[in-house]
């Protein structure tokens, strides 16, 4: 007998690789739904969902975009992400009692300047200007949180450290940090346009692989329930760091580049504190960063070039 699955969000950078994934396995029936397919903001549009029941549900979708996109879009932000994450949790309730509940939280929620250590997930105040996407997720713990507490549902959050590799796509208005910084070098190095960055540089940010994180979500889910989960790679660089690695890589003259300080940077540090995986997954071994970052650059490159 197959293995229902569900995901929302499956048309997004996390959701395509995930749905990849899991259909690897003949033995999974992958429901993947992106907003095209479902608006989770409106609860009667959930009947467009194959009636079936699932054993996982994995919760991805989010109504969010990278940079200053959360400073322009507050109000906005908090009422979509709440109706999409009460919307499928009552329809969990509703329809899908038997199946487990696995979402993504972010680095954003932690407060601002703390410990990024599980525990103080939803302590102090998250950075102010990504407040309202921050605390939706939070909302989402205890949302799952307080489900557990009375009808019993097996849930699991992952906080995962800002994704990267190939497969991402790079026409999003505002793109993530690292796929931001790869195609304005390469836009330097192919047509000689001006490589401006935001900040100084001296920001820092953490990386994982998608494919390290959805395979370590996978090994992860199997051994636990109800719990929250810090999924990054241990360590963190700065920006400056990385586009040196991305200018070494393309043969750019790093030289070239203008760090714009007027600009929104965002959080000075995100370094996740990961001794809870890496006590449930002590084994496992991570793509490395140069070679991840060569396998993005080609992906992108070829994408610049189409």
């Amino acid at each position: 007998m197959k293995n229902n699955i569900l995901i929302t969000g499956g048309s997004g950078f996390l959701g395509k690789k995930l749905t990849s994934e899991l259909e690897k396995d003949n033995k999974n029936n992958v429901v993947s739904l992106s907003s095209k397919d479902v608006d989770l903001r409106y609860y009667e549009l959930f009947k467009k969902i194959p009636n079936i029941k699932f054993e996982k549900i994995y919760h991805l979708a989010a109504w969010t975009q990278a940079g200053d996109f959360s400073l322009h879009h507050s109000a906005e932000q908090w009422v979509f992400n709440q109706l999409i994450n009460s919307n499928i949790l009552f329809w969990w309730l509703n329809n899908q009692r038997q199946s487990k509940f696995i979402s993504m939280g972010t680095s954003c929620s932690y407060e601002d300047g703390g410990s990024l250590d599980e525990e103080n997930y939803l302590k102090g105040d998250p950075l102010k200007s990504l407040y309202e996407y921050g605390m939706t997720k939070r909302m989402l713990l205890i949302g799952q949180r307080s489900f557990a507490k009375q009808f019993n549902l097996k849930y699991l959050t992952f906080i995962p450290s800002t994704l990267y590799g190939p497969g991402y796509n790079i026409s999003n208005k505002i793109p993530h940090f690292i796929f931001d910084l790869i195609k304005k070098i390469l836009n330097g190095k192919i047509y000689g346009k001006k490589v401006e960055l935001w900040g100084n540089g001296n920001q820092k940010r953490e990386l994982v692989h998608v494919a390290d994180f959805v395979n370590q979500m996978l090994l992860l889910e199997q051994k636990v329930n109800n719990e929250i989960i810090n999924v990054g790679a241990g360590e963190e660089y700065s920006i400056k760091h990385f586009a040196k690695l991305i200018c070494k890589i393309v043969d750019y003259d790093h030289d070239k580049i203008f760090y714009d300080e007027k600009k929104y940077v965002g959080a000075l540090s995100k370094n996740l504190h990961i001794g809870k995986k890496k006590k449930l997954i002590p084994n496992y071994k991570e793509i490395s960063l140069e070679n991840g970052l060569r396998e993005t650059i080609l992906d992108i490159e070829k994408k610049l070039n189409e």
